[in-house]
């Protein structure tokens, strides 16, 4: 009997452990919640108003590259180049879409023969870029944010 009443005072005093509150601080949640968080994916992809009719994510981003490389590629069309030499190139531009839909070039990956053949495509590629409609930014958790975007231009010229 000695041994059972040993036995209850021993299991009350360490079982009220149990009834304490652990304190959780706000600091504590949030620094746990952005280590579970993807910071390379949105919710939603920057858009235009032609891509809003689709639903898919994937069909989203997917337009709003076409979008802004049919641009690009009708205001180099519609330029009157002159080359000594036959031009296939493809084009890296690097843009950022930040929170706002400001559009901004980060760099232009152009290669040697390119550039000496048409010395101004830097500034057209910029200057194609100032005519893209109206972006809407990217959304993340309810949030706008910046993106950024590696598109390819192939330019053709024979």
């Amino acid at each position: 009997m000695n041994r059972l009443v040993f036995l209850l005072i021993l299991l009350l005093v360490t079982s009220c452990n149990y009834f304490e509150k652990k304190k959780v601080y706000p600091e504590d949640l949030l620094e746990e919640e952005l280590q579970t968080f993807n910071w390379n994916d949105v919710d939603t992809y920057p858009t235009f108003t032609s891509c809003d009719t689709l639903t898919e994510k994937k069909d989203r981003k997917v337009c709003f590259q076409n979008t802004i490389v049919t641009n690009v590629n009708h205001f180099l069309a519609a330029q009157n180049f002159v080359v000594s030499n036959d031009i296939n190139d493809t084009i890296r531009l690097k843009i950022r879409i930040n929170n706002t839909g400001i559009l901004e070039v980060e760099s232009i990956k152009i290669h040697p023969e390119t550039l000496l053949e048409i010395p101004e495509i830097d500034s057209l590629l910029r200057e194609s870029l100032k005519n893209v409609p109206k972006i809407y930014p990217a959304i993340k958790r309810g949030q706008q944010v910046t993106t950024a975007f590696e598109l390819p231009v192939i330019v053709r010229i024979n």
